[in-house]
C-alpha cells in the first residue's frame, strides 16, 4: 500500500449523495462510494429529524408497550409492567451504545451484517456476517408481522368500540384487516417514498402530542375510580399468574419492556439515506431510547392507574386489551374510540417505517449476493428511489407470517419474542466478534467509546445471552402443546434455513460485502482486484491497495 493524496471534490450535493465526508468512504475506479462500498442509489433525503422521526416512529414506545399488554399482564400486573420496563431500558441502554458506535464508525444500510463481517476478520468476516445478516433480516420480519398485528387489532377494535353488542370477533377479521394495512404502507413505500419523511414526522407527532393527551385523558378522566397504589407498584405476587416463582415470572415479563424499546438498529438500515451518517445515527439511536422510554414509562404508571378489573384484561394473548383498559378509564365509547384512532394513527405510520427498514435491510443482503435471486432483489428503481423488489419480497414474506395467529393463540408472543430473541443475537455477534479481534477494525468515528467499549460491549453480551435464555421458557407452567413457547425453535429454524443457503449458495458464490475491502486492512484479507482510493480518518488521507 502507498500513500496518495485526497481524491476528493469540493463539489458537494448531499441529497444525492454526493462527495461529503459524511457519505464517501472511497474512490472506485474515479466513482465514489459509501461506506457499503457502493455508488449511492437513494437519495440521501433524511435530515436529523428526519430519522428521528422514524426512530421514535418504528419504536412507537408507548403505544408498543400498551399494545403489547398482553404479553406481561400475567407476569405480575402493573408492577411486572411498570419494573420489567425499568430493566429492558438498563439492558437496551448497553446494545444502544454499543450499535451507535459501530453506525458512527461504518453507516451502511446492512448495518450489524455488515459490522459482524468487519469485526470478524479476514478469516472469519465472511461466514460470520452472512448468518448475522440473515438473523437479523428474519427479526425484523417477525417485528413487521407483530406491528401491522397491532394494526389490524386496533382498526378492528375501533368498528368494535361502536358495535360491542353485536360484533363477535373472529381471528380471519384480524388477518383480512392485516393484509389491507401491510400492502397500503407497501404501496406508500415504493410509489411514495419521497413523502415517506413527512409520514414519519407525521409519526413522531403522533408519538409526542399524542401520547401526551392520551397520558391526560385516561389520567384525568373517572378520577374516582382509578386503581389504589398497592394494585399499581406492589401487587406483583398477587398478579403473577404465569405458575412460575416470583424472580423468574418478571423476568420473563421484561420482554413486554424489551419489545417496547428494542428497535435501536432500525434507523440503522437507513443510513445511505442520510446525508450526515456518522453523527446523526448516534443522536437518533439517543433519542429514541431516552425519549421511548419516558413516554412508555409514564403512559405504563397512568394504565396501571386506570385499570379498574384486571381479569378483564386477561383474555387470551392474541386480543387486544389496551382497548379494555380505556374503557375502564373513560366510561365513554366516543373517548375510546378517539384514544384508539390516536394510536391507529401512529401505528400505521409505524408500519410504513417498518416495511421501510424491512426492505433495506434484505435489499442490502441482495446486492452483496447473499440471497436467492440477488440479481433481481438487488435492483433499485432509481426513480423512485426504491428496492422494489426487495420491499415486495418483504411484504409478500410478512403476508404469511400475518396467518400465524389464525391457528394459535399463543401466536402474538412468538412473533414479538421471535424478534427479540433474532434481533439481539444479532447484535451480539458483532459485539463478541469486535471483543475477541480486539476492536481493530473500525475506525473511531464522532462517537466512541473509546476505552469504555470492552466493559459496555461485554455487558451487552451478557445481558443479551442471559434474556435470551429466558425468552424461550414457557411462558407459563404447566404449559400445553398450543401454548408453547417456540422462539427457540424459530431461532434454531432460521439459523438451519441460513445454513442450508449458505451450502447450497453462498460458500462458492457469495463474495461477502465490500466493505471487507474497505475495512479488514489485513494482508490475508481477500485481494481487491480493483484500484480503490479510500479515504481514512478524519484528514480524508488516502491509500491505494
Amino acid at each position: 500500500m502507498t500513500e496518495n493524496k485526497p481524491v476528493v471534490d469540493e463539489k458537494k450535493n448531499p441529497e444525492n449523495g454526493g462527495i461529503d465526508d459524511e457519505t464517501v468512504a472511497a474512490v472506485d475506479q474515479g466513482v465514489e462510494v459509501n461506506a457499503a462500498g457502493y455508488r449511492d442509489q437513494l437519495k440521501r433525503q433524511y435530515g436529523l429529524l428526519g430519522i428521528v422521526g422514524i426512530a421514535l416512529t418504528v419504536d412507537n414506545a408507548w403505544a408498543a408497550l400498551g399494545s403489547s399488554i398482553s404479553v406481561s399482564i400475567l407476569n405480575g400486573g402493573p408492577p411486572g409492567l411498570i419494573f420489567g420496563l425499568i430493566v429492558a431500558v438498563f439492558w437496551y441502554s448497553f446494545v444502544g451504545l454499543s450499535l451507535a458506535e459501530l453506525a458512527s464508525s461504518v453507516p451502511t444500510a446492512g448495518g450489524v451484517y455488515h459490522w459482524a463481517t468487519i469485526a470478524a476478520g479476514p478469516n472469519w468476516g465472511r461466514t460470520v456476517g452472512f448468518f448475522t445478516g440473515w438473523i437479523n433480516f428474519y427479526g425484523w420480519m417477525f417485528d413487521l408481522a407483530a406491528l401491522v398485528q397491532i394494526t389490524s387489532n386496533i382498526l378492528v377494535q375501533l368498528y368494535a368500540t361502536y358495535h360491542q353488542d353485536t360484533y363477535v370477533p373472529e381471528a380471519w377479521h384480524v388477518y383480512v384487516t392485516y393484509v389491507g394495512v401491510l400492502w397500503i404502507s407497501t404501496a406508500f413505500v415504493i410509489f411514495a417514498n419521497r413523502l415517506v419523511p413527512y409520514t414519519q414526522n407525521c409519526g413522531m407527532f403522533f408519538v409526542v402530542i399524542g401520547g401526551i393527551v392520551t397520558i391526560i385523558v385516561i389520567s384525568a378522566m373517572r378520577p374516582g375510580n382509578h386503581a389504589s397504589n398497592h394494585f399499581v407498584w406492589g401487587s406483583f405476587e398477587e398478579n403473577n399468574l404465569t405458575g412460575w416463582q416470583g424472580g423468574v415470572a418478571f423476568l420473563l415479563g421484561v420482554l413486554n419492556g424489551a419489545f417496547t424499546i428494542g428497535t435501536p438498529d432500525a434507523i440503522t438500515h437507513i443510513a445511505e439515506e442520510l446525508p450526515q451518517p456518522r453523527k446523526d445515527l448516534p443522536r437518533a439511536i439517543g433519542l429514541q431510547l431516552g425519549l421511548g422510554f419516558l413516554y412508555a414509562f409514564v403512559f405504563a404508571i397512568a394504565l396501571g392507574y386506570a385499570i379498574t378489573d384486571l381479569s378483564a384484561l386477561q383474555g387470551g394473548i392474541n386480543t387486544y386489551p389496551l382497548a379494555v383498559i380505556y374503557q375502564q378509564a373513560t366510561g365513554s365509547p366516543g373517548a375510546t374510540f378517539g384514544l384508539l384512532l390516536i394510536i391507529f394513527l401512529s401505528s400505521m405510520c409505524c408500519c410504513v417505517g417498518t416495511v421501510l427498514t424491512n426492505s433495506r435491510t434484505y435489499w442490502a443482503l441482495a446486492r452483496d449476493n447473499a440471497v436467492p435471486f440477488s440479481g433481481i432483489f438487488g435492483q433499485v428503481n432509481e426513480g423512485l428511489s426504491c428496492p422494489v423488489y426487495a420491499t415486495l419480497f418483504v411484504s409478500i414474506f410478512a403476508t404469511g407470517l400475518g396467518a400465524i395467529p389464525l391457528g394459535s393463540s399463543s401466536a402474538f408472543l412468538a412473533l414479538t419474542g421471535s424478534f427479540i430473541v433474532l434481533t439481539t443475537v444479532s447484535y451480539a455477534i458483532p459485539f463478541v466478534a469486535n471483543l475477541v479481534t480486539g476492536r481493530k477494525y473500525f475506525p473511531p468515528g464522532p462517537f466512541h467509546l473509546g476505552k469504555l467499549g470492552y466493559a459496555i460491549n461485554s455487558i451487552a453480551v451478557l445481558l443479551i445471552t442471559m434474556f435470551d435464555i429466558l425468552f424461550c421458557f414457557p411462558y407459563e407452567i404447566p404449559t400445553t402443546v398450543e401454548a408453547m413457547n417456540y422462539n427457540s425453535v424459530i431461532l434454531v429454524g432460521t439459523v438451519t434455513l441460513s445454513g442450508l443457503w449458505w451450502i447450497v449458495h453462498a460458500s462458492r458464490h457469495y463474495p461477502g460485502p465490500k466493505v471487507m475491502k474497505l475495512y479488514i486492512h489485513d494482508d490475508s484479507a481477500p485481494a481487491n482486484s480493483i484500484g480503490m482510493i479510500e479515504k481514512t480518518g478524519e484528514n480524508s488521507s488516502t491509500t491505494e491497495k
